[in-house]
């Protein structure tokens, strides 16, 4: 399982418990995302040093920036960078989620002792 599916999974899970999605399970996906982070980082930094060499690779064939640019923001490599910069926005989204549920959910519990 890739990075991507682990989140893709956890973002289901949380959806599917959206009405009831216990404490404890939130709390145990807010760690797992939390872990992913840094996984997802390495990947980030990689995809990164892909794209770079690609654009390089077109800016090396004497053609403009710019162009060279839109050429290379039509590679797998590209692509694969913004996939991971939009699962980090994910996971990012999805832990501010789970903190703001389990705040709210401490609040709860705390009014109705």
């Amino acid at each position: 399982m890739t990075i991507r599916d682990l989140v893709k999974v956890i973002q289901q899970d949380i959806a599917a418990g959206a009405g009831g999605l216990e404490p404890q399970a939130a709390a145990d996906r807010l760690m797992k995302l939390t872990a992913l982070l840094g996984n997802i980082n390495d990947e980030i930094r990689s995809a990164n040093a892909h794209y770079a060499i690609v654009l390089l690779r077109y800016l090396d064939a004497d053609e403009a920036a710019s162009r060279a640019k839109i050429r290379a923001e039509t590679s797998p490599e590209y692509q694969r960078r913004q996939e991971a910069r939009d699962t980090k926005e994910l996971a990012q989204e999805m832990i501010r989620a789970l903190k703001y549920y389990m705040r709210s959910v401490e609040e709860e519990m705390r009014l109705t002792r």
